[in-house]
């Protein structure tokens, strides 16, 4: 077992198939309305008319794969008031459920909207890092299912000395707030966090990184 564990997501690799998504889902056996892993697509730009009739452009887009990143500082650890959201030795942030009371401080409280709410059950629920696979020596199973490599799983310093320090790219919030255990290969036209020139266009599910500037 790891003990600082991370994500890496190459933008330039990522083509928003979300295949990584339907992994999850089939791997933990999610009803409808619960996802522990998303794809938010952000773009933004436009039209122009030039004066000699041409058209120019601006036009971006591209997609980011957002998990729980099992942050160093977790807000939903700390807003949670019966301590049902712990982090453990292996750095991996989990619900107990029989602690939970289904008050869903926690969703709130995540800028990244990892914890999700089962309304059937009353309790909240999240992504473990598959850690059933991980106790074999496999990665999480989105991970595994990315057909373009876009997605690694592994240490944090591993990651940092493969692919470089992370970058912060809209939507996603100010790394500040939580330290993140995820680390960013940009896509070509990213723009930089808090960047008003896009708007999340399709997100695979209502949770989506909070700085949305739509």
């Amino acid at each position: 077992m790891l003990k600082r564990p991370a994500f890496h997501v190459d933008m330039q690799a990522c083509t928003g198939c979300r295949t990584c998504v339907m992994a999850c889902i089939d791997r933990n056996d999610l009803p409808e309305g619960i996802l522990y892993r998303r794809v938010v697509e952000y773009s933004g730009g436009t039209c122009s008319r030039n004066a000699d009739g041409t058209f120019a452009q601006d036009v971006f887009a591209y997609h980011l794969s957002i998990a729980c990143n099992h942050c160093q500082n977790p807000i939903c650890v700390r807003s949670c008031p019966t301590g049902a959201m712990r982090k453990d030795e292996h750095g991996i942030v989990s619900v107990d459920a029989k602690l939970c009371v289904g008050c869903r401080y926690c969703e709130w409280g995540c800028p990244y909207c990892a914890p999700q709410f089962d309304a059937k059950a009353g309790r909240m629920t999240k992504c473990d890092l598959c850690r059933d696979l991980l106790e074999q020596g496999q990665p999480p199973a989105c991970v595994s299912a990315c057909p373009n490599r876009a997605l690694h799983f592994g240490e944090y310093e591993d990651l940092a000395s493969m692919f470089g320090e992370f970058e912060v790219v809209a939507p996603l919030p100010d790394r500040a707030i939580t330290q993140p255990n995820l680390l960013v290969t940009p896509a070509r036209n990213a723009r930089p966090s808090g960047s008003r020139s896009g708007c999340i266009r399709a997100a695979a599910h209502p949770g989506t990184p909070r700085n949305d500037t739509t």
